[in-house]
């Protein structure tokens, strides 16, 4: 006899449509279960797609250096505050820079500093971003576009120009073409040269958000600091990307002979950035799949009760069965296919939520979850062997019932 047909069906749905607020109230610790589940997966995997569309539009061969501790203006940051993971200790300078650029096999290299300062625009003052010094290859390294003026063309301090991210320029100025206006910066005057295309959104990187950044030349950043401003971060470019890990080599040996051998810092190829842009996402990954799991145990505790008390009721229903000559597989057959429907539709209910949540952070966040067929699936399966593994033992308890003593039930 095969373990599914229409009477068992009929009689699971009938069982759900007899007792349907009870039953709800019993899925929902699936329900919770497999939205979170398919919700953290798919965030983590659609980040990773993001991070790593990112990482390919810079070029896979570019190097990132950093340090393992981030401070600007005399106060240390923390992770989330600028560059969402970096938090260990260590410091690069313009002496490291040079070392950088002047190492066997490197094409370039950029810095990227920040600094804390008052900023002012005819929009009134702004808090949302950097001031970031940099060099002007910054953009053609990182194969940047701008949508209007030109970037940065020059290292020194005396220019006094800003380029604007395109976010920056709508909330300094109120419009997206700001060319020729004036922001003070620390009350020193710098004109708007130029407004970058949009960076694709890449949420919790270990990046600072260019969109709300304002550029300035590393020479006005280090004027204005006294020499003191922080380098969070230099990008190389190698000569031949064929020869990337050697470079990478000769970079962290130069910097690790002249930082005394304290490895204070970071040399990362793309594979490695895309790593530990990714290593916090992985961790909060873990650990919401552990309160799905913990919430899908309770869904399936809760299945199991609700089936005994469901035999309980049902034990006269058992009995005329029996009596009519039902056996006992046919009976197990039924109460497992009942706890299996119940958790199954508890899975489907989860999965449309989890689509209408997937639409929301589309819509009003710059994230955007990776929910493949294969996410979907996996996670049905798990609510389908919920109902499985959970209902056993009362489908079981019911089966072993004796007719007579189930017939004199009430």
């Amino acid at each position: 006899m095969k373990i599914l047909n229409d009477g068992q069906i009929k009689s699971a749905v009938n069982a759900f449509r007899n007792a349907k607020l009870r039953n709800f109230w019993t899925m929902l610790g699936v329900i919770i279960g497999v939205t979170s589940f398919i919700l953290v997966v798919g965030i983590s995997e659609g980040v990773k797609l993001q991070v790593l569309g990112q990482i390919q539009h810079n070029g896979s061969d570019i190097l990132t250096i950093r340090p393992n501790n981030i401070q600007i203006g005399g106060s240390s940051l923390n992770s989330l505050a600028l560059l969402s993971g970096i938090n260990v200790s260590g410091s690069l300078s313009s002496i490291d820079l040079s070392r950088v650029a002047n190492t066997k096999g490197v094409k370039e290299a950029v810095p990227l500093s920040a600094m804390t300062a008052s900023i002012n625009g005819s929009g009134g003052k702004y808090k949302k971003g950097l001031v970031i010094g940099t060099t002007p290859n910054f953009v053609n390294l990182l194969n940047q576009s701008l949508s209007y003026g030109n970037f940065l063309r020059s290292t020194g301090n005396m220019d006094n120009q800003v380029v604007v991210g395109s976010q920056a320029a709508i909330d300094l100025f109120n419009e997206d073409v700001p060319l020729g206006q004036t922001v003070l910066i620390n009350n020193q005057p710098f004109v708007v040269k130029g407004i970058l295309n949009p960076f694709p959104p890449t949420p919790l990187s270990s990046g600072a958000e260019f969109n709300k950044a304002l550029f300035i030349s590393y020479g006005n950043s280090q004027q204005m600091t006294n020499s003191t401003v922080t380098t969070y971060e230099i990008l190389a470019l190698p000569k031949d990307p064929s020869q990337t890990l050697q470079v990478q080599k000769a970079i962290n040996s130069r910097l690790l002979a002249s930082h005394g051998g304290q490895n204070d810092f970071r040399v990362l190829n793309q594979d490695q950035n895309l790593a530990s842009n990714t290593s916090i996402l992985d961790l909060i990954t873990k650990l919401v799949v552990g309160v799905s799991a913990i919430a899908l145990l309770v869904g399936g505790i809760g299945i199991m009760n609700v089936m005994l008390v469901s035999i309980t009721e049902r034990t006269h229903e058992i009995g005329i069965r029996k009596a009519l000559g039902a056996t006992n597989r046919q009976i197990l057959e039924q109460f497992l296919v009942e706890s299996t429907t119940l958790s199954a539709i508890g899975g489907i209910i989860g999965i449309i939520v989890a689509y209408l949540i997937d639409l929301i952070l589309r819509v009003f966040t710059n994230i955007q979850p990776s929910i493949t067929v294969t996410i979907v699936i996996l996670a049905l399966i798990i609510s389908t062997s919920i109902g499985i593994i959970f209902g056993s033992f009362p489908a079981f308890k019911a089966a072993q019932k004796e007719p007579i003593d189930a017939l004199r039930s009430q």
